[in-house]
């Protein structure tokens, strides 16, 4: 096992362990076996990206961190001195990426139960289990917030002094210990009340939504300076006592502009007594903390579902035999359970859903709502379109792929059936929930005159799918390959199919323009019912059934 770097640094403080009755190499040799398992696991923040076999996978994610810092967190230092408005932003910012990186990768840490298992059988003091625990916790926070404010933290000290970065880097302290604490006492509160397998699913949502706020925090950040021109005029409120970012911001305010208002000493004193208490009431409860744990080692809490009405009614209503009927069931139930291939796919829904109203609010920036309005921009839901491709070509791919062989076994009359339902369970579960918002909230912006369009790019969605099948799936079966397969597909596959999408987005203009949306939408659907009815009673591998 490597010889850890924050491993080394500890080595100087063994004497500190030794007087609190902690078996320091013992303690050692726990976290250097923990910290090898975790250089294992790739962090959520490369969702998506191809996976690297060699090397501490989260050493090498923490430059994404810093990065962010620099976007998200170092302009703030240049908006003056007015440090209640610049510093509550900032902290703002500190605050959502520290709780989301937390909760997505830090769980990982925080909920480990294999003390439990392993560790509290052996002749090993309870004493030094948590120190190890303690201080596989503190690695992991000095790890990521440092990585995440060490370039603000440098250019503190030459834009305000450092005095200004001493307290900056106190205050990070403060904060990274509070947002532990808050993800710690979320994480309680649902094994309090749920299943373990629940707050998988919390920390699996958690994940998609880091994912995805990663890619709109570059939109965000390129905006930044069209507010910071206004005039800024705070007024307090109550309620802004319960906001975490105020107390930290406070601090700045009182010291360096000489601010002595009630408002500014109460979130003073908030930011200093908080995290203390929040401490004290973290250590009271850690051993309620540890028994509701082992709920994550069973899911005898986890209530079996019963199937869903809406599952039975599309499969009547899509699916023409009792085969087809139970494999769009089957379908279904591993596109909507099966945490790794959410992982991958949410964040590609979230993205369809965010990218035409980030390309809308650019439009609006440079003319006005009624012009927009009246306008052809409705075609910018075409690139919510983009993702249907990568999506298809994920039903290939299982976390259980060595149970395929039951498709070789099952009695059908065509392999075609098992792709078939797949496809329309797709189409229901994934592409249906993200495409009807946005077709309403477009004829809200565009009014009830551009129906037939959006009706189009309904069809034109079924005309990707089967497109991306024959461009993509080479096994007989879905959910049939390793999921680190999936990396290794052709990437000019992939943009030859968004490619595709603008294609059918220029024909939709053109149809449109001529005034024959009527016509195209009947193409459409006799395409779509012949291209379906060879693509899959003629499918790939049928003559060998």
């Amino acid at each position: 096992m490597n010889d850890f770097a924050s491993l080394r640094v500890l080595d100087r403080f063994r004497k500190i362990f030794l007087k609190f009755d902690i078996d320091y190499d013992t303690m050692r040799r726990i976290l250097q076996l923990k910290l090898t398992m975790d250089s294992r696991r790739l962090p959520p923040i490369f969702n998506g990206s191809k996976e690297k076999k060699d090397g501490n996978q989260f050493t090498k994610s923490l430059w994404v961190y810093g990065l962010f810092g620099l976007l998200l967190l170092t302009p703030f230092l240049f908006l003056g001195d007015n440090f209640l408005f610049s510093l509550t932003i900032m902290f703002s910012s500190m605050f959502v990426i520290l709780m989301t990186s937390m909760i997505s990768d830090f769980s990982a840490v925080l909920l480990d139960i294999r003390d439990k298992n392993i560790l509290q059988p052996k002749p090993i003091s309870s004493r030094t289990i948590n120190a190890a625990k303690i201080m596989h916790i503190l690695i992991y926070i000095f790890l990521l917030t440092g990585s995440f404010v060490i370039i603000p933290l440098i250019v503190s000290i030459f834009k305000f002094g450092p005095l200004f970065a001493l307290l900056f880097f106190m205050e990070i302290g403060m904060i990274s210990c509070l947002t532990v604490i808050f993800t710690a006492f979320i994480n309680l509160f649902v094994l309090r009340f749920f299943s373990g397998e629940f707050l998988k699913d919390v920390i699996n949502y958690v994940q998609i939504f880091l994912a995805i706020g990663m890619a709109v925090s570059y939109q965000l950040v390129g905006r930044i300076f069209d507010i910071v021109n206004l005039d800024i005029d705070y007024s307090f409120a109550w309620w802004h006592l319960f906001l975490p970012p105020f107390w930290y911001a406070a601090p700045f305010e009182l010291i360096f502009n000489n601010n002595y208002s009630l408002y500014i000493i109460l979130f003073t004193i908030l930011a200093l007594i908080i995290p203390i208490i929040a401490v004290l009431l973290y250590v009271r409860l850690m051993p309620t903390f540890e028994n509701y744990l082992s709920k994550l080692q069973s899911d005898s809490n986890r209530k079996k579902k019963k199937a869903r009405r809406l599952t039975s009614f599309w499969s009547s209503v899509l699916c023409r035999t009792k085969e087809e009927r139970a494999f769009y069931k089957f379908s279904s139930m591993m596109l909507k359970e099966e945490r790794e291939l959410k992982l991958k796919v949410y964040p590609m829904l979230g993205f369809a859903v965010i990218f035409p109203f980030i390309m809308l609010f650019n439009n609006l920036r440079m003319s006005s709502y009624e012009e927009l309005a009246n306008g052809n921009s409705f075609m910018i839901i075409y690139f919510s379109l983009i993702f249907v491709p990568s999506v298809v070509l994920l039903l290939e791919y299982s976390n259980y792929y060595k149970a395929h062989w039951v498709f070789y076994v099952a009695p059908m009359r065509s392999r075609g059936l098992v792709y078939s339902a797949t496809l329309k369970a797709t189409i229901i579960n994934y592409f249906l929930p993200i495409l009807i918002p946005l077709i309403l909230i477009f004829l809200w912006i565009f009014s009830f005159r551009i129906w037939m369009d959006l009706v189009i790019v309904l069809l034109v969605a079924v005309i990707l799918s089967l497109v991306s099948y024959w461009m993509f799936i080479k096994d007989p079966f879905p959910f049939s390959n390793e999921p680190k397969q999936a990396q290794e597909s052709s990437v000019i596959k992939v943009f030859g199919s968004m490619f595709l999408v603008g294609v059918l987005a220029v024909i939709h203009m053109v149809i449109a323009v001529v005034g024959l949306e009527w016509l195209y939408i009947l193409v459409l659907i006799i395409s779509i019912f012949i291209s379906w009815k060879l693509t899959f009673f003629r499918s790939k591998g049928e003559a060998n059934v």
